[in-house]
């Protein structure tokens, strides 16, 4: 049972979590929102038919692939109710693009590990269409979030009540 102690002091407001495939958004994602009683939405969902399709079919997505997911995934950020969706924003222009289409503030955590880690989280994950074959892909596009940006970084080592915690704890001093 959650006590107020143990919650953060006020709204999370709007959180995208992100990384490489096989990062643990959807995981991370799940325990955070029963962590903050805060919704999640696995942005994986929201990708066109056709994307998963490719990346089904091993080939990497293309920034025109992608523009039309963001924006779906930025939409559904935009009402301002307090949401965490998972997402991998993997370069700076897509955290803007979310940013702006949310029409206010969104919060990146980006979720971190070796290249190690992800591969073999993502050998033993059944039923996603992502293959390993993507992630050195992944790996290539990604654009960690700089110093000036809303976001700050979780090592995804660490067992997940830690990152969760970790998260809850950076969210938390935000407030202050």
């Amino acid at each position: 049972m959650s006590t107020a102690a143990s919650r953060p002091r006020s709204e999370p407001g709007r959180l995208v979590l992100m990384g490489v495939a096989g990062s643990g958004k959807s995981t991370v994602g799940a325990a955070l929102s029963a962590a903050l009683r805060v919704p999640y939405a696995d942005g994986d969902d929201l990708h066109p038919a056709e994307n998963i399709a490719k990346m089904s079919r091993g080939e990497p997505l293309t920034d025109d692939d992608r523009w039309p997911w963001l924006t779906l995934v930025a939409e559904a950020l935009a009402d301002g109710a307090p949401l965490i969706i998972g997402c991998s924003a993997l370069k700076r222009r897509y955290r803007d693009h979310i940013r702006a289409r949310a029409g206010g503030p969104v919060v990146f955590v980006h979720l971190a590990g070796s290249r190690a880690l992800i591969e073999g989280r993502m050998a033993v994950r059944p039923g996603h269409f992502m293959p390993t074959s993507l992630l050195d892909s992944q790996f290539a596009a990604l654009e960690p979030p700089a110093p000036d940006e809303a976001a700050f970084t979780v090592d995804i080592a660490a067992p997940l009540p830690v990152v969760v915690a970790q998260i809850v704890a950076e969210l938390e001093g935000r407030d202050r």
